[in-house]
């Protein structure tokens, strides 16, 4: 009998990037690799890269190189990237990261186990020439369903395999075959709504990288949910680049209005949560259904970025302070107790004091749960890196820390808000009887926690109806006072 190849799977960036690794494990699974864990079992080491900041950027070159340290004290053979970063750079990542074996485009993904083989045998698979991915579906949304061979990792194109043909814990979860093997036990996933982005922000390479907007078919969507509940999982979230353009490529700009109530009739499923929110495109429909839908967290994760007019037009977006705090206006007047987060750039080039004061009155308005605050900072191919009025690093620094500050503070007035208030949590981990989980308006890792007084009974996936006794930052601390699911 051949020796079994392990590979390990290293994910970084985004949600939308656990899924391709999800995609990546089941494809490689079906394949007859072994996956675990720990790369310093494995023989070769796929590292999931991020290519959207540059803070993200050095994370995933660190842990490119962390992986290559394993090949002298571990079992690791070969180390590869794929993801955003190895598409959005290729060959140049590949001549700048020689510790790399090898560097995987998304047209490599349909392949994945042949292209490993090939690094794993000492062969060499050319990096791919980074091409902009806007260009390979046609510019009208009504004509991009025929992606004619193009790329599109969670959307499907794995061969027609049936469920007996397949390992245990591999799912043949949509209608073209989308292969896909958890390798997270937790109750919750995430579960990809559409891929790329039509939008143009000037500070944003994503679209160039990641493609034009297109809609995986509500069918698949479903079908996949029901494969997740079977394997344990009670809540999903659905992601994308920009959630609120579900549909348009469909004959449907309102499908996301009809499809959340059919995700939360599949059975095992307690909670649905929309990610990835833009609010130029928000709806008086889109809205209804997602403060009043049962089993639809009441969340917003609605993509702000700053709130002076002038700052948004140089960034190709829209909006100003008094239009965004309508727009939260109209979410708490259906569902008072509505989640809301958002991400802010500060430093733009152009940017004035008084562009900051703007910002901190939107902020000291909205009352957001969760906030994340960057600093701008050029980004290869953006409209913005050429823009005049660029502002010094220490500026830059010192508004980011002065807008970090407000925000922190901001956040945990929130939460204490909150306090004496019920909700519902879904327990997360149960370890040394602390029980963690989250409540409707924290989506995971990005909007705080909630630790449970009693940890009697319970086990991870619960829900648990409780009531807010005490905050610490914008974690909340709760004591159970209902039944649990």
């Amino acid at each position: 009998m051949p020796e079994r190849r392990t590979v390990a799977l290293v994910t970084l960036g985004c949600a939308r990037n656990e899924v391709d690794s999800e995609e990546l494990a089941g494809r490689l699974s079906a394949d007859g690799w072994d996956l675990v864990e720990d790369a310093a079992d494995a023989d070769v080491a796929v590292v999931n890269t991020c290519g959207f900041v540059e803070a993200a950027k050095k994370d995933s070159v660190d842990a490119l190189l962390e992986a290559n340290d394993l090949k002298e004290t571990g079992r690791t053979r070969a180390v590869v990237a794929v993801g955003c970063m190895a598409e959005r750079y290729g060959k140049e990542l590949a001549q700048a990261l020689p510790e790399a074996d090898g560097v995987l485009g998304f047209d490599d993904y349909a392949d994945i186990s042949d292209r490993l083989q090939t690094i794993l045998s000492g062969g060499v698979h050319a990096p791919h020439v980074p091409r902009d991915r806007r260009k390979l579906l046609p510019v009208s949304p009504a004509r991009r369903q025929d992606t004619k061979g193009v790329a599109l990792p969670g959307h499907g194109g794995a061969p027609e395999t049936g469920p007996e043909d397949l390992p245990h814990g591999v799912a043949p979860a949509s209608g073209p075959r989308t292969l896909r093997r958890r390798l997270d036990s937790g109750p919750f996933a995430s579960v990809k709504l559409a891929s790329g982005c039509d939008r143009r922000c000037s500070f944003c390479a994503i679209p160039s990288f990641r493609g034009s907007f297109i809609s995986r078919r509500p069918s698949d969507v479903l079908t996949e949910t029901r494969w997740l509940a079977e394997q344990g999982v009670r809540e999903i979230m659905l992601v994308s680049e920009n959630n609120t353009s579900y549909g348009k490529d469909l004959g449907d700009i309102r499908l996301l209005e009809t499809l959340l109530p059919e995700l939360t009739e599949v059975d095992g499923i307690e909670r649905v949560r929309v990610s990835y929110l833009q609010p130029a495109e928000m709806r008086p429909g889109l809205i209804d259904v997602l403060t009043s839908t049962p089993k639809v967290a009441p969340y917003f994760d609605l993509s702000f970025q700053h709130s002076s007019p002038t700052v948004l037009r140089a960034m190709r977006r829209f909006g100003d302070t008094d239009r965004f705090l309508e727009l939260l206006e109209q979410v708490r007047a259906k569902a008072p107790e509505a989640g809301v987060r958002s991400n802010f750039i500060v430093g733009f080039p152009g940017e004035t004091e008084a562009d900051v004061d703007e910002l901190e009155r939107f902020l000291v308005g909205a009352r957001l749960d969760a906030i994340g605050v960057f600093g701008y900072s050029d980004e290869d191919g953006t409209e913005a890196a050429t823009y005049e009025g660029k502002l010094d690093e220490d500026v830059v620094a010192e508004r980011l820390a002065r807008i970090s500050r407000l925000a922190e503070e901001l956040s945990a007035q929130r939460a204490e808000e909150r306090l004496g208030s019920t909700v519902e949590v879904m327990v997360e981990s149960v370890e040394d009887d602390e029980v963690v989980g989250r409540a409707a308006h924290q989506a995971p890792e990005t909007d705080g926690q909630v630790v449970l007084t009693d940890a009697d009974g319970l086990v991870a996936g619960q829900f648990v109806t409780a009531k807010v006794v005490d905050t610490e930052g914008v974690d909340l601390v709760a004591e159970r006072c209902g039944a649990d699911v």
